[in-house]
C-alpha cells in the first residue's frame, strides 16, 4: 500500500513540475516576445495623373447581316454569277435557275459558301448560296443585376478583338431588359454594334468596356495606402517633423481598384505610410528550446490515458523529490514530502 501511495506522489510530482515550467515560460518568455516584435512600414507617394474607371464584359462577335438563298422549288441551276469568297454589293445578281428565277444579293457582303454548280438539280430544301457581311458585327454581352442600372442605349464603349488586341470604338444599340437567370442572379443582354477590319470573323472572343468616371491631372495613390474608419471614412498615416505618425483625413474620388483620386487632404509628393509585417525574435523559441530540449509534451485527450485513467509517467525518467520542497491539502488529505 505504502509503494503504490509513494508511485502516486511521484506522479502528482512530475505534473506539478511540468506546471511549474510552464509558468515560468510564460513569465519570463511573454516579455521576450513582446521585446522581440518589430514593426515595420511601407512609404507611399502621392503623385499627379490621370485615372478612370469602367465597366467590363466578355462576349463573341457575331454577324449583323446573313442570309441563305434556297430555291421555290425544283428546279436546275442554270447559270452562276459569282464565286466563292466573291465580294457582292447590294442587288448584284447571284444566280439564274432553269424556272427563270433569279437570285440577287440582299445586302452587301461576300460570297461565303456556293454549294452547287451550274447544271445541278436541285429541290426547294438545298440551300443554294450564302451571303454573309462580315465587317459590320455585334456583340452580345450579359449584365448582371448588380451592373445593370450603369449601362443604357447610346452610352460609349470600346470593343476589342481578343486575338488580334484591335480596339474599336462603339456604342451600346440595345437592351434587352426580359432577365436570364444563372443561380440566384439576374441577367441581361446589352448588344453593341461594330465595323471591323479583314480579318475578324463571328465567334471570336470579344471584351466591351464601358467607361464611367474619369479624372485627369488629380493628386493620385495607389489604394494600398489607405485605411478606413469605422464609419467608412478614408484616411492615411503621415509623419510629422518630430518622427511621429498621426492620422490625416482624406477626401476620395474616382478609383479603378488600383489607385484613387485624393480630393483633399494630400498633395503632390506627400509621403504616407503603411505597417506592412511584425517581426518576432527568436529569443522565444531558443528559450522553449532550452527548458525542454527540443521535446514535446502532448497532454492526452480527456485529462487521462485511456478510459480517462491517469498517464504512466514511469518511463520518463527519474527526479530529484527532494528538490521540490512539500505542499499540503488538495488530493484528498494526502501529504508528500522530501
Amino acid at each position: 500500500m505504502k509503494k503504490k501511495k509513494r508511485k502516486w506522489g511521484r506522479k502528482i510530482a512530475l505534473l506539478i513540475l511540468l506546471a511549474l515550467l510552464g509558468a515560468g515560460v510564460y513569465f519570463i518568455g511573454l516579455p521576450i516576445f513582446k521585446a522581440g516584435v518589430t514593426t515595420t512600414y511601407d512609404p507611399y507617394t502621392a503623385t499627379i495623373g490621370s485615372i478612370s474607371n469602367s465597366l467590363s464584359f466578355s462576349g463573341s462577335f457575331a454577324a449583323v447581316n446573313s442570309e441563305t438563298l434556297y430555291p421555290e422549288g425544283a428546279t436546275t441551276v442554270r447559270t452562276l454569277y459569282v464565286a466563292q469568297g466573291d465580294q457582292v454589293q447590294e442587288g448584284d445578281r447571284l444566280m439564274r435557275l432553269a424556272d427563270g428565277e433569279t437570285l440577287k444579293a440582299g445586302f452587301d457582303g461576300q460570297v461565303n459558301a456556293l454549294n452547287v454548280e451550274e447544271g445541278d438539280s436541285v429541290d426547294a430544301s438545298v440551300a443554294l448560296i450564302q451571303i454573309v457581311d462580315f465587317q459590320h458585327m455585334q456583340i452580345s454581352i450579359r449584365i448582371d443585376e448588380y451592373d445593370i442600372s450603369e449601362v443604357a442605349v447610346g452610352q460609349a464603349c470600346t470593343v476589342t478583338a481578343t486575338a488580334r488586341e484591335t480596339s474599336y470604338e462603339s456604342e451600346i444599340s440595345s437592351i434587352n431588359y426580359v432577365s436570364s437567370s444563372q443561380g440566384n442572379v439576374a441577367y441581361y443582354t446589352a448588344v453593341a454594334e461594330v465595323e471591323v477590319d479583314a480579318g475578324i470573323y463571328p465567334g471570336m472572343q470579344a471584351t466591351v468596356t464601358i467607361p464611367q468616371e474619369q479624372v485627369e491631372n488629380a493628386v493620385i495613390l495607389k489604394m494600398d495606402a489607405l485605411s478606413f474608419a469605422d464609419d467608412n471614412s478614408a484616411y492615411v498615416w503621415k509623419m510629422d517633423e518630430a518622427g511621429e505618425l498621426y492620422q490625416q483625413e482624406v477626401e476620395v474620388g474616382v478609383n479603378n481598384g488600383n489607385y484613387v483620386e485624393i480630393v483633399s487632404g494630400l498633395a503632390e509628393g506627400d509621403t504616407v505610410y503603411v505597417e506592412v509585417e511584425q517581426e518576432a525574435s527568436s529569443a522565444a523559441a531558443g528559450l522553449l528550446s532550452g527548458l525542454f530540449g527540443g521535446n514535446q509534451f502532448n497532454a492526452p485527450a480527456g485529462g487521462g490515458g485511456q478510459g480517462g485513467e491517469m498517464p504512466d509517467f514511469g518511463d520518463m525518467g527519474s527526479f530529484d523529490r527532494s528538490s521540490m520542497g512539500s505542499f499540503e491539502g488538495g488530493m484528498g488529505g494526502g501529504r508528500m514530502g522530501g
